[in-house]
């Protein structure tokens, strides 16, 4: 293939290609495209890693899947299927998480450029987070149905993934959900919980009938429905749902009248609810007439049609039969998941936020809308998927040119800005925002430790301590929330005999020191060698982040005292873990050894890192200064791999 490539590339960037490691995160739709696009123009080194196994639903716009692939590794299929492009290519694979501790600094540190195309806010924090450690150049990618943009993320050169603060998560009372909606989220949330009572794991969060407890409700005519309730059930013990309805065999009738009549009619006994809100209609099974069901969708896809209030009716019966089935298919104790892209899941959940939506006066929207509020997705389109892939891969080019200044974002949209454009350029290369918590130069330390061997306690009383001439330090694992040391009252030596490894603390992790009292923080990057044991370290000054560091900003502010060790210890750069030179793609050697669909524009996930718990003691704050969230998470016990939880999530 390279020899084919002979007089497109000049021969200084060919050689570049030839040469340069790659690293592509997601295989998903962008994922496909960009993968395609490194082969046919014959990169020879490329790794690509995605959690996610192929689904049905992937297979119109990630063209590198075949039904023949659906549940296999994503990764490992856009591999094997990458190779008939071009055999000579050297792709490595891997079906795993990018935030997983064994793709650390150190790995990343072996690539010459990344590419990005993930779809959740966890993941690109963390591989922001990891390029910019490791100072290699990230080409950040996403697309949001016709809308997409391409960035390219370089320390000290370009604003960071976390330099634009990011739209926040929205939630919802539990009332509103149960009482009194407003919007059609609300519905589809509730459908979503519904599934869950039904067919799914049980949560008693989600629970989805009428709430007693809401404030609004609460008076004469909230407490006459209470009890009104409660001479209807007499002494009986109260069924979940689940019991409730495996008891009538998941009959469609008995459940549609119970949740969208018996249960409306109880919302209504509540008075106060509907003092300054128009009452809910409620709908019985046999009131909803059939005659308009079988709709003609000639011309239009199923999707794309808003259902008939008999059309969602007679789908919600059709869901019901087929989840029944699949239930009890599975063995005993297991549950259904849902999922948008099961086509009975997503039917019962369209249905049922459909119909609810009716009897609240809400405007219903069709199955392809109700999915992408559903999904906390917008529906990817392969043709931007393919073209925000191209520009990523022009992108590399000119970084491999090292013409980083023409690297400018690029964003495609649906109508024409007023030249008539719908791929539209910045004019400019944007500062990176000097505020930024994330890439703002910081002091930022290289600590050399045997991980398997030193434990918490001897690295926060002689490298925190003792080495960095901290005083209250709480350190936390960058990326997964979790505290390892704390200074708070009674935590201190809470993990102070576990090994650092124990504590998720491994070769080319992050950690992020915070000494209150100083008011100052400090990066720390580990680094694992085999030849200190347990007691024994070496620290290192980043020397770029020495040499940029605002005047008195320095790793210890303590004034007429000893010079803190780490301010004198020797730069060696010999020393640090796989250090480029110049940033320039291509000349970087490694030294030490060692998520699916596109990317969304518009996020709802909370940018945080998964929360710990909230310690119950409280320290001492600045005056009229916030107590920031790491603050309030309590010390965790070690654990293996931190996953987030995904709540309610809304997408504007």
């Amino acid at each position: 293939m390279a020899a084919l490539l002979d007089g497109v590339f000049e021969g200084d960037l060919q050689k570049k290609v030839s040469s340069a490691k790659i690293l592509v995160v997601g295989a998903g739709g962008v994922g496909c495209e960009v993968l395609k696009n490194l082969v046919m123009c014959a990169f020879q080194n490329i790794e690509i890693i995605d959690l996610d196994t192929i689904e049905v639903s992937n297979l119109n716009r990630q063209f590198l899947f075949h039904r023949e692939h659906v549940g296999k590794s994503k990764a490992q299929v856009a591999r094997d299927s990458a190779l008939a492009f071009n055999p000579d290519t050297n792709i490595v694979a891997h079906h795993d998480s990018i935030t997983d501790t064994k793709f650390g600094v150190t790995y990343f540190q072996g690539f010459d450029i990344v590419l990005n195309a993930l779809d959740n806010r966890v993941a690109r924090n963390h591989v922001n987070r990891m390029c910019l450690t490791a100072k290699v150049p990230l080409i950040e990618t996403g697309t949001s149905g016709y809308n997409g943009q391409v960035e390219l993320i370089q320390k000290g050169v370009t604003p960071c993934y976390e330099c634009t603060p990011k739209a926040k998560e929205k939630t919802f009372p539990g009332c509103t959900i149960r009482n009194t909606p407003s919007e059609l989220i609300h519905c589809i949330v509730w459908a979503k919980h519904l599934f869950n009572q039904l067919f799914g794991e049980d949560n008693a969060d989600e629970d989805v009938s009428p709430d007693t407890a809401d404030p609004e409700a609460a008076g004469e005519a909230g407490q006459e429905a209470l009890e009104a309730k409660s001479n209807d059930v007499g002494n009986v013990e109260r069924q979940s749902t689940r019991a409730w309805a495996q008891s009538i065999d998941y009959d469609s009738e008995k459940l549609f009248n119970k949740l969208f009549h018996d249960d409306i009619r109880y919302l209504l006994s509540m008075s106060n609810l509907w003092k300054k809100r128009t009452p809910p209609d409620p709908i019985k099974f046999g009131a909803v007439g059939t005659g308009s069901a079988q709709e003609d969708y000639k011309g239009m896809a199923r999707d794309q049609k808003v259902w008939s209030l008999e059309k969602s009716t007679q789908v919600f019966a059709e869901s019901v039969s087929a989840l029944r089935t699949a239930l009890k298919a599975l063995q005993a104790g297991d549950t259904l998941v849902w999922d948008k892209d099961d086509s009975d899941a997503m039917d019962f959940v369209t249905a049922c936020a459909n119909i609810r939506a009716t009897i609240f006066h809400i405007a219903t929207k069709n199955r392809f809308e109700v999915k992408s509020m559903a999904g906390n997705i917008i529906p990817a389109i392969a043709t931007t998927n393919a073209i925000a892939a191209g520009v990523a891969v022009l992108h590399l080019l000119k970084v491999l040119r090292n013409q980083i200044s023409s690297c400018q974002s690029v964003y495609m949209r649906l109508r024409p800005n007023p030249q008539n454009q719908i791929i539209v350029r910045e004019k400019i290369l944007t500062k990176p925002n000097p505020e930024c918590a994330v890439c703002s130069v910081k002091p930022q330390v290289i600590v050399r430790v045997n991980v398997a061997e030193m434990i918490i306690g001897d690295f926060r009383k002689s490298v925190l301590l003792e080495k960095l001439g901290t005083k209250t330090p709480d350190v936390i694992l960058d990326g997964k929330g979790s505290i390892v040391i704390s200074s708070e009252e009674g935590d201190e030596d809470l993990n102070d005999e576990k090994l650092l490894q124990e504590m998720g603390i491994v070769d080319g992790c992050i950690l992020k020191v915070d000494d209150f009292q100083d008011n100052n923080q400090i990066t720390l990057v580990i680094v694992n060698d085999e030849k200190q044991d347990g007691k024994s370290f070496e620290v290192t000054i980043d020397a770029e982040a020495e040499k940029k560091a605002p005047s008195g900003e320095e790793i210890s502010r303590e004034e007429e005292q000893e010079e803190p060790v780490a301010k004198k210890a020797r730069i060696d750069k010999s020393e640090e873990p796989n250090k480029k030179e110049n940033n320039v793609p291509g000349s970087s050697k490694q030294t030490v050894e060692d998520s699916d669909d596109d990317l969304e524009i518009v996020e709802s996930e909370d940018e945080t890192p998964a929360p710990a718990t909230t310690s119950g003691v409280k320290r001492k704050q600045a005056p009229e200064e916030e107590e920031p969230v790491e603050k309030r998470k309590k010390v965790v016990e070690p654990t293996t791999t931190v996953e987030d939880d995904e709540d309610v999530i809304l997408v504007e």
